[in-house]
């Protein structure tokens, strides 16, 4: 579902505006409508970070961009909490936008491609706080070439190890 999203969103919104959709994630932010948080880049190699209405109109797909930053212009994104599955998280530009994504495993999807993109086309000091550095860094060896399954790969890993170990008979 989610790659004829992506498709759908390159074809009507960021291929007239000539730009490359490199992510984007459903985030929670009104009752009545989709809302997507997309990570773009510009023919001049700008990266932008866009907010997307998802709507319909009769039986067609409508897409109206409601907020645009660049991606020079975020300070910080700060992912709440690293120890829980959390999906909120904050950007902080000029402002500070309290958001809450699909997952926590989409947040730090779009965390991990804005940290890629910075050190890519721009290599400034990006602060990701409050994330585990684990799951944001290609260089640990929880990376994969799914980085959706990150989070659930580990959360597995450490509830087959709590099984294994409360089946071990305790000496008496």
């Amino acid at each position: 579902m989610s790659s004829l999203v992506k498709e759908d969103l390159e074809k009507k919104l960021f291929k007239p505006l000539a730009q490359n959709l490199c992510e984007f994630i459903e985030i929670e932010f009104s009752v009545q409508d989709r809302y997507y948080l997309c990570v773009s880049v510009t023919k001049t190699d700008e990266v932008k970070i866009i907010m997307v209405k998802h709507y319909r109109v009769g039986l067609d797909e409508k897409y109206e961009v409601t907020k645009k930053w660049s991606l020079n212009d975020l300070q910080m994104i700060d992912g709440k909490e690293a120890d829980t599955d959390n999906p909120f998280f904050d950007l902080h530009f000029n402002k500070v936008y309290c958001l809450e994504a699909y997952s926590c495993a989409s947040k730090y999807s779009f965390a991990r491609t804005v940290n890629r993109l910075n050190h890519v086309y721009l290599k400034k000091d990006l602060h990701l706080v409050n994330f585990d550095s684990t799951y944001i860094n290609d260089d640990s060896i929880w990376s994969s070439n799914n980085k959706d399954c990150l989070v659930l790969m580990r959360i597995c890993f450490y509830a087959f190890n709590l099984v294994c170990l409360s089946l071990c008979p305790l000496p008496l």
